[in-house]
C-alpha cells in the first residue's frame, strides 16, 4: 500500500520514474537515429570549437542518459519492492552530469532557447538529489 512510503520516498520513485523515462527515450533515440543525431549536431556545432568533438559528444550523452535511466529505472523497481531508493540516487547523479554537459553544449552554440529548457530537468533532478540528505 501506498501509505507504507514515506512522502520523501514517493518523491523520490516519481522524480526516478519521470527521469528515467525522459533519459531512456532520449538515449534510445540517440542509439536509434545515430546518423541523424549526429548530422543534427554537427550543424549545430558548427561554427564552434565543439565542431570537431560531435561524435565523441553524442557518445558520451548517450551512455550517461542510458547509464543514467538505467540506475534510475532500477531504482524506482528497488524501491518499490523494497523501499531501498539508492540506486535512484546514483542515477540522478549520472543524470545530472548529463545534464550540465547538454547545457553546456547548448550555451556554447547559443541556442539560448534550448538551454533553457534544460533547467526544469535540471532542477528536478537536483531536487531529487536533495531529498537524499533529509
Amino acid at each position: 500500500m501506498y501509505t507504507d512510503f514515506t512522502s520523501i520516498e514517493i518523491a523520490q520513485i516519481l522524480i526516478g520514474l519521470f527521469l528515467s523515462i525522459c533519459m531512456l527515450q532520449s538515449g534510445l533515440d540517440k542509439a536509434l537515429d545515430w546518423k541523424g543525431n549526429r548530422n543534427f549536431l554537427q550543424g549545430h556545432f558548427s561554427d564552434t570549437f565543439l565542431s570537431n568533438f560531435t561524435p565523441l559528444m553524442l557518445a558520451t550523452v548517450l551512455i550517461l542518459e542510458l547509464v543514467g535511466g538505467v540506475f534510475c529505472l532500477l531504482g524506482v523497481i528497488d524501491g518499490l519492492l523494497s523501499y531501498d531508493t539508492t540506486l535512484i540516487e546514483v542515477g540522478l547523479v549520472i543524470i545530472g552530469i548529463d545534464l550540465v554537459a547538454l547545457f553546456f553544449g547548448q550555451r556554447i552554440a547559443k541556442d539560448y532557447e534550448g538551454a533553457a529548457t534544460l533547467v526544469s530537468y535540471f532542477m528536478l533532478c537536483m531536487i531529487g538529489i536533495i531529498t537524499f540528505g533529509l
